[in-house]
């Protein structure tokens, strides 16, 4: 019995360990590859050329920070020459039973409308590669420099304060 909660211990000490390596910041990522819209191969766009600005969104939340990236849009508030801004559609954990090709639609729609860039993770590709953890059911927000280094990462809501936040690591990289 007290080996096995020895062994218990040890499992969550290291499991804890992994969650305190994948958070800590900045921390290098690398370029991973997706899917465009169409489903053919894609790597992240500007990687290396430029700071990113990536929303790596789950389509069951959407819609969880509209009202900021909205603001985000229509202010250009981050616009620069060395900033770049696209989103990630996180497919593996849509809703059921949509399937991903109306996802994809919705995606080209919005392209048309507003000129945004879009790529998709059929299965959790960039969540693993970069150990962001459990991303289901979270607008997930991330800031990844020219050299490749994560050095912001956000899932769900953002408090004003996380958004004030935000804007002060995003300022630094415009």
């Amino acid at each position: 019995m007290k080996m096995k909660a020895l062994l218990l211990l040890v499992a969550a000490t290291f499991l804890f360990s992994l969650s305190a390596e994948a958070q800590s910041l900045p921390r290098k990522v690398r370029n991973v590859e997706m899917q465009d819209l169409n489903g053919k191969k894609a790597r992240l766009p500007w990687w290396g050329e430029k700071n990113l600005i990536i929303f790596y969104v789950d389509p069951d939340k959407a819609k969880q920070n509209h009202e900021f990236t909205v603001y985000l849009e229509e202010n250009k508030r981050l616009a620069g020459p060395n900033i770049e801004g696209f989103g990630i559609i996180n497919l593996k954990d849509s809703w059921y039973p949509v399937p991903d090709s109306m996802v994809r639609q919705i995606a080209e729609a919005r392209t048309a409308k507003n000129g945004a860039t879009i790529v998709c993770d059929p299965d959790h590709w960039l969540s693993s590669a970069w150990r962001l953890g459990d991303c289901n059911d979270h607008f997930v927000l991330m800031l990844v420099n020219k050299a490749g280094e994560l050095v912001y990462i956000h899932k769900g809501e953002l408090s004003k304060a996380d958004q004030e936040e935000f804007l002060k690591i995003a300022d630094t990289l415009r």
